[in-house]
């Protein structure tokens, strides 16, 4: 039978069965789920399973992302946070000395997320305009460690670029999940991606990208570093 065992990347571990990779958290709050997500226990240690169908970190991570840049402790900017679900488990990996600022213009979606912030004390949820952020400059420390988007507006990157120059330190990591048909639906994914690229090469390094099909239809993700 086989064990659940430290990944890669930092704070995800994985598990092989009949060819089929499995990759996981250690769950902050054990015996609750976030999502209806497996829980497993192993040593004595809780895992909640992470469906890379319904979380695009997730989906990079098993296309093969080597580092997302998150680590335990970290504070991150997280933009589009909806109910929770990929937050939930940036939450377990960031674990009790981290935190999260969970943020989205949603008041439907933010209403869910107060309840799962309730139960998890590294997390708060705000309801702000990601487009904005000199918006929310009293709400947040002067710098984070990473600012995570996926937010599926025209302008994208501009947003994401506004958020990094505005909140992220120098060293910091910057994820962006970009939702091709979101910024120009007239043009192929592929020159979205290429011209994506361009405007935040301008900014940040990209260290990483990895399409998301078929998890994600005509999506990609970007791991950048801010020089």
């Amino acid at each position: 039978m086989s064990k659940i065992q430290k990944s890669k990347i930092f704070e995800v571990y994985e598990e092989e069965r009949n060819r089929r990779k499995s990759i996981y958290t250690i769950n902050l709050k054990p015996g609750k789920k976030v999502y209806d997500e497996r829980l497993v226990n192993e040593d004595n240690i809780e895992y909640r399973e992470w469906n890379f169908n319904k979380s695009k970190l997730a989906a990079a991570i098993i296309k093969g992302c080597p580092n997302t840049g998150i680590r335990k402790g970290d504070t991150i900017l997280y933009l589009g946070a909806s109910t929770g679900t990929t937050p939930s488990h940036v939450s377990d990996m960031v674990g009790k000395e981290g935190f999260v600022f969970a943020l989205d213009f949603a008041p439907r979606v933010v209403r869910e997320l107060v309840f799962l912030c309730e139960e998890r004390e590294n997390m708060t949820p705000m309801l702000e305009d990601a487009n904005r952020p000199d918006n929310y400059k009293d709400k947040l420390p002067k710098e984070v460690d990473v600012v995570y988007q996926d937010i599926a507006q025209r302008n994208q990157s501009e947003i994401f670029l506004k958020n990094c120059k505005l909140y992220l330190k120098k060293g910091g990591y910057a994820l962006i999940a970009v939702k091709a048909r979101s910024v120009d639906v007239s043009k192929r994914p592929s020159e979205i991606f290429k011209q994506v690229r361009r405007e935040v090469e301008q900014e940040l390094v990209i260290i990483d990208e990895r399409k998301l099909d078929p998890f994600e239809k005509d999506h990609i993700f970007f791991v950048c570093k801010k020089q």
